[in-house]
């Protein structure tokens, strides 16, 4: 389910470029249009806790994860920024309960094993980008039809959702027994409103800084290797490609390191490995040294979010989790539009800027917000 996911969202990610030009649409209109996937998602990824809890996060995964699929033509077909806009937030909605769900998925996986595994399973969300990315470019390169690519990876994906729909955990592995902790009455007051934990606020917030990261890296790295360092064929995948390599593996041995090093400085380190990449891209003149640049990014970020993610899981129940990745995935699709705009005032380079500080702040507030997940990931260390 993981690696679906990222197949089908590498599949829209390589296509930018050519919607952009078929509609003629600036940099600012592309950032408006991908702001359509977070509309989408900030309408069902609240609600997706709920629907977890009540139909357990098996049965929500295997619904968004088709319904996901069947969006994937959607952006294809619109023919002005409008419905562009109508089908990304189609997009956006079935992936991000999809996206809710399979995590609390992965975390009632965990619990049964008694080990850190989720950031293996991210890893194949990873590998799902990188052949996406690495398909996609291939085709590119052989000058074969968009819609021949669109069509064979929603035909694959349906039929890799059908394999393993009937063998996902059922309701009962879930977390019903812990509940959302409460927000104090000595919190903000916009953190009573929202009725926000401080647990919930700090890995949210860094959620938000480190997805708004991944997500603006995989969106605009076609666009910068074609308008900004002249790429052509199927070298304007090549970021892209990078870029996902790089994660897929860093999370592979992603477990392993948190055992090793624990969390808070796993993330302290990766984003700071992060942010030299960004700066590495952005400085670059040659699409090969602007790779490497991706590539350290992808490694960098690879396990800020899984580590996050487990964490709210085995803290909280599925609408803790649910809040978590809500504030989370904001950053996720609020990232490419930010930095659409950036670039439409000043440039690409400087909206690519934008990555490299949401991740040096993550190295800034690590430290603080994990002395408020103390408890939690001392959790995930022993385990």
């Amino acid at each position: 389910m993981f690696f679906v996911n990222g197949l089908v969202f590498a599949t829209w990610v390589l296509h930018i470029p050519d919607v952009r030009d078929a509609l003629r649409l600036s940099d600012a209109q592309v950032g408006t249009a991908i702001l359509g996937i977070s509309v989408g998602s900030m309408f069902s990824m609240p609600l997706s806790g709920r629907w977890i809890v009540r139909y357990g996060s098996a049965g929500v995964t295997r619904l968004f994860a088709v319904l996901f699929c069947l969006s994937l033509p959607l952006p294809f077909l619109a023919g002005n920024l409008g419905t562009l806009f109508l089908a990304l937030a189609a997009l956006g909605l079935t992936s991000g309960a999809m996206d809710v769900a399979m995590n609390a998925q992965g975390v009632a996986v965990e619990r049964q094993l008694k080990r850190p595994v989720l950031s293996s399973f991210h890893a194949w969300f990873s590998l799902g980008n990188l052949a996406g990315a690495l398909a996609g470019s291939l085709l590119l390169g052989l000058r074969a039809g968009l819609w021949t690519h669109v069509l064979g990876i929603l035909a694959l994906s349906l039929l890799a959702v059908g394999v393993c729909a009937p063998r996902l955990l059922p309701r009962r592995f879930d977390n019903h027994d812990q509940a959302a902790p409460a927000a104090p009455a000595t919190s903000a007051p916009w953190i009573q409103r929202l009725r926000l934990s401080p647990t919930v606020a700090s890995m949210g917030l860094l959620c938000f800084l480190a997805m708004l990261a991944e997500g603006a890296t995989g969106d605009w790295s076609g666009l910068y290797f074609r308008d900004v360092l002249a790429a052509t064929g199927g070298l304007v995948g090549l970021g892209y490609a990078a870029f996902t390599l790089a994660m897929t593996l860093g999370r592979t041995f992603g477990d392993r390191w948190r055992s090793r090093y624990g969390d808070a400085r796993l993330i302290i380190a990766g984003s700071l490995l992060g942010g030299l990449g960004v700066l590495t891209a952005v400085l670059s003149t040659s699409p090969l040294l602007a790779a490497a640049g991706y590539a350290l990014t992808g490694l960098g970020a690879a396990n800020i979010v899984p580590v996050l993610y487990g964490a709210a899981g085995r803290a909280m129940n599925a609408r803790g989790l649910a809040q978590v990745a809500t504030l989370g995935y904001l950053g996720f699709l609020a990232g490419p539009p930010l930095i659409g705009y950036v670039s439409h005032l000043l440039n690409l380079r400087a909206g690519l800027l934008v990555i490299a500080l949401s991740l040096l702040l993550v190295a800034a507030l690590g430290p603080g917000m994990f002395g408020r997940l103390k408890p939690v990931k001392d959790s995930a260390t022993r385990s």
